[in-house]
């Protein structure tokens, strides 16, 4: 060593220029190597040197990357691949405080003992290593550097009340993602630098950061460690880490190092907590902002004197202890973890035999664990490398190719991306050591394309993930105080500066992916100013538009085509509902009242349509008296009435006013008063919705499905439901109400009172089994008593008289056979019947058991088949179904009364035979007021 040589130690705060100084100093020499503590550090400051210099006389060299010039002059290392021996002028170790540190810190320390430049040697770092250094460095001179700008404590603040140019600290991924998402929700974006990044994926974030893409960095520790970027503010999102092995506080020389990238050049910068972190105490954040620690009083040591003859010589040296008060000896790191572990198999015992292949197998052990998978993992993969550098000299060229070809795949996600690109550091880190692969620049080639293949694709993925492109644009734009250009196409897609920033849905913007604060303003105002015009456009289109490109849904809302448009809401008349138009208030009021006009006019007319013979009843003027009050009294039910709710009003009602009604489309039934016409689905489902309307429902019920006859009763429905949709409850199901007339005038021709049983035809019409059917007439007022009996086969009369007792059911009057008809353009619905109850037929006993001349006996017949009947009686209000508006079956005369009308008037009764209750036309005045058949008659009377 020359002997004008000279020990510098350059002490201070960050943005001190230390780094820089140091650049300045080996530029001034002929030759001069520097060691960074990171390799993203590291491959900054070659950038550097090459852009004076050029990339003829400058090396890269880190565990994965090297780049040797055969005229290199200056050498930018990671400390831990600083070349040994090259006799370079000037030497100098960035961040030598992380002597102390207990992962890496036996390195620097190291470094700090035997690396030595021949004219200069640098040790760039905090003031908290003076004491060490002085003891530690003979001859060492100290240089003292002052922070060239103000840090200064700001507190806490919530991550949404950020500043811009700010950088949040995390200490896990899982940390800085969710940061880095919540700050796209409400910032637009933010930029990620963790130390695990490729080189290229981290400038490619930071240039996302430094271009003002976004206006936030989200990053790790690995920022403390002197890279510059123009960072006005860092918060910390926890004031703990886990170390590896532990989760413990952070010192205030940690927080320091790191809340000092705030600020730079003349800048000043401010420092603080996130919402989700305690507010730094009084002295700590005071001990930051002067800059004054605890000394460091031990450094990390490694015996660097290794003996490689043995194996158990070589771990022996390892752990030798170190002399001195300032050393102490490191914990075991991760090379002579998996040099204890390849130690215990026999095989690599046997081939490490002597001092060449013990160097190899110390070689392989500081493979660094880029992978992070297990121990064991790790250390499989180090046996099988030695074993082929031991066997071979070389890796094998296949094996490799296999290993990088099953990395280079650029699919995936963030974590899948991030695992490659950890699993590729370790082939790139086998590619550049000198003699361990064939093609060495072939290789290191191959591992560097896959490595900027692998970083290029999770750039992509962090930016799409945490980086909103449209608010970034917008922001930029934004601090430039330049009106926005926003425009609307043809499918109501709103852009503002080309960025997607809503919809326009009907007459209301609906802005994507609300914003806050000044970004959602500005888009607003924006939007709007490009909407004005397209709202008055449409609003045109609107209103010339008919009636079928318009319709309501079942919960009262209006649409137009696939856009809601309005909804409607009740009005002083069940039958006349307002609508109520969905606008922005920024389309003006001449838009809002000409699509809430169109609006109006189409449920005016939908109602008109829909219930034209129900509106015709009140324009009738000829109707009058009790006729016109039940009438309006229809309007009011909107076309259907239990008739137990207006029994009185029923029985008040003379003939003439009963067939006044009946030429409206006005039918009495025997359970319901009701309109034909109005049960059709379209009407129904209009019906729900201004009963729902009028009862002030929030949610409305849907109407049941067309077509069925029967559909669940339920429980959940609110009162009157089943009128309204046409149906009327009766135990377990509901029954079409046109359809339970029809099943009434079946009941008329039976005899109640002794009991009968159901018929094929009540059946069929229900479209119920036998046990359903039960059920509806218990809920109907009848009493069902089960019954078993054993079955016996139909005889062939019965069976041919079927088909005709199907015609004669077909062939009934279209009054009693009243159906929902389907609306034009709907396929009707078909409702399978149930098979019909087999009669009962007697059969001689011996056509079961006798054989016929010429054939064998017939075999022993089987149990006999029991079949289950239902007999069903009138039980009146004792019935187990207490329904409203329900009445005792017409015909049935009370138990103890005397027949209406005067005695001798009428056909005598028969004794024998089914009862029947037709009679001859009866004097105007003493027709019974209940009786449909006897009004019938004497309409027909009254015409003839």
């Amino acid at each position: 060593m020359a002997a004008q040589s000279r020990t510098l130690a350059v002490l201070g705060p960050t943005n001190t220029g230390k780094t820089h100084f140091a650049i300045e100093r080996m530029l001034g020499y002929r030759t001069g190597v520097i060691g960074l503590p990171l390799r993203l550090l590291a491959r900054e400051v070659y950038d550097r040197i090459v852009a004076v210099r050029g990339p003829s006389v400058v090396a890269l060299v880190t565990g994965e990357e090297r780049i040797v010039p055969e005229r290199a002059q200056f050498w930018v290392c990671t400390v831990e691949a600083m070349p040994e021996g090259l006799g370079a002028d000037f030497v100098a170790i960035d961040e030598i405080q992380l002597c102390a540190d207990p992962e890496r810190g036996h390195v620097f320390t190291d470094r700090l003992l035997r690396a030595r430049g021949l004219r200069e040697t640098q040790f760039l770092g905090s003031h908290t290593m003076r004491g060490a250094i002085a003891a530690l460095v003979p001859g060492v001179e100290f240089l003292s550097r002052e922070r060239m700008s103000q840090l200064s404590y700001a507190g806490s603040k919530k991550i949404s009340k950020m500043p811009p140019r700010s950088a949040i600290v995390g200490f896990s991924v899982d940390n800085v993602y969710s940061i880095a998402e919540l700050l796209r929700r409400q910032k637009g974006g933010a930029a990620v630098v963790m130390g695990a990044l490729s080189p290229r994926t981290r400038n490619a974030q930071v240039d996302l950061y430094q271009n003002g893409d976004v206006d936030y960095l989200v990053a790790t520790d690995a920022i403390g460690m002197g890279l510059n970027l123009d960072i006005d503010h860092v918060a910390f999102s926890s004031l703990s880490k886990f170390d590896g092995r532990r989760m413990r506080a952070l010192a205030p020389n940690e927080l320091a190092q790191i809340a000092g990238r705030a600020g730079r050049g003349m800048s000043h910068g401010t420092f603080g907590v996130t919402g989700e972190a305690p507010e730094l105490p009084d002295e700590v954040a005071q001990a930051i902002m002067d800059h004054r620690f605890a000394p460091i009083r031990k450094l990390e040591w490694r015996n660097p004197k290794l003996s490689f003859g043995q194996v158990d010589a070589l771990i022996a040296s390892l752990e030798a202890k170190p002399e001195g008060e300032w050393l102490v000896r490191a914990r075991e790191a991760d090379d002579l973890r998996a040099l204890r572990t390849l130690a215990e198999q026999s095989e690599v015992r046997a081939r490490a035999s002597d001092g060449p292949s013990v160097r190899l197998l110390w070689d392989v052990c500081r493979i660094p664990d880029f992978r992070g998978i297990s121990h064991a993992e790790h250390a499989g993969l180090l046996e099988t490398i030695y074993r082929d550098l031991h066997e071979r000299g070389r890796v094998p060229d296949d094996w490799l190719a296999r290993q990088v070809k099953r990395i280079d795949r650029t699919d995936g996600d963030i974590d899948t991306l991030s695992k490659r690109l950890s699993y590729i550091r370790t082939w790139t880190y086998v590619a550049q050591r000198k003699g361990w692969v064939d093609d060495e620049m072939h290789w290191r080639g191959a591992t560097r394309a896959v490595e900027d293949r692998l970083s290029d694709a999770l750039h992509e993925r962090l930016t799409q993930r945490f980086v909103d492109r449209r608010t970034s644009v917008l922001l930029r734009r934004l601090k430039q105080k330049e009106a926005m250009v926003a425009e609307v196409n043809d499918k109501g897609e709103v852009t503002v500066e080309g960025e997607f920033v809503g919809r326009l849905e009907g007459f209301r913007f609906i802005q994507d992916k609300a914003a806050a604060g000044q970004e959602a303003k500005a888009i607003s105002q924006a939007s709007l100013q490009a909407l004005a015009p397209q709202f008055h456009l449409k609003a045109d289109r609107f209103y010339n538009a008919p009636d079928t490109e318009i319709d309501f849904t079942e919960q009262g809302g209006l649409m137009w085509g696939e856009q809601a448009v309005g909804k409607l809401v009740s009005g002083a008349d069940p039958m006349k509902p307002q609508a109520q138009a969905f606008v922005d208030e920024a389309a003006g009021d001449d838009v809002a009242q000409k699509v809430q006009r169109r609006l109006q006019h189409f449920i005016d007319r939908k109602v008109a349509t829909l219930f034209e013979p129900l509106l015709n009843i009140q324009r009738d003027e000829e109707l009058s008296g009790l006729a016109r009050g039940f009438g309006f009294r229809m309007v009011e039910n909107l076309g259907i009435i239990p008739r137990g709710e207006v029994a009185d009003e029923v029985k008040a009602l003379d003939q003439d006013a009963r067939g006044a009604l009946r030429k409206h489309g006005v039918r009495f039934g025997q359970f319901t008063i009701f309109m034909p016409l109005l049960l059709k689905p379209a009407p129904t489902r209009l019906r729900l919705v201004l009963w729902s309307l009028a009862q002030g429902l929030e949610e409305f019920p849907e109407a049941p499905p067309p077509g069925l006859v029967t559909v669940p009763s339920g429980t959940a429905h609110p009162r009157g439901y089943h009128a309204m949709s046409g149906y009327r409850a009766a135990g377990e199901r509901a029954i079409r109400i046109d359809m339970l007339e029809r099943l009434a005038d079946m009941l008329r021709a039976e005899d109640s009172r002794g009991g009968f049983e159901a018929k094929a035809d009540m059946l069929s019409i229900t479209g119920m089994t036998l046990e359903q059917f039960a059920d509806l007439m218990q809920g109907l007022g009848y009493k069902a008593e089960r019954g078993e009996r054993e079955k016996v086969k139909p005889v062939d009369q019965a069976m041919a008289e079927a088909p005709a007792q199907a015609q004669d059911a077909a062939e009934a009057t279209a009054e009693d056979q009243v159906e929902a008809i389907p609306d034009e353009g709907e396929a009707p619905v078909a409702v399978e019947a149930p098979e019909a109850a087999e009669v009962p037929a007697e059969v001689p006993e011996a056509s079961e058991t006798e054989a016929l001349p010429g054939e064998a006996p017939a075999a022993e017949p089987s149990e006999p088949e029991v079949e289950v009947f239902y007999t069903f009686t009138w039980a009146g209000r004792g019935g187990r179904a207490r329904n409203e508006g329900r009445s005792k079956p017409r015909g049935e005369k009370p138990a103890g009364n005397k027949p209406r009308g005067k005695p001798g008037k009428g056909k005598p009764k028969r004794e024998q035979g089914p009862k029947t209750f037709s009679s001859k036309p009866q004097k105007k005045d003493k027709i019974d007021p209940d009786n449909p058949f006897a009004a019938a008659l004497m309409g027909l009377k009254d015409k003839g």
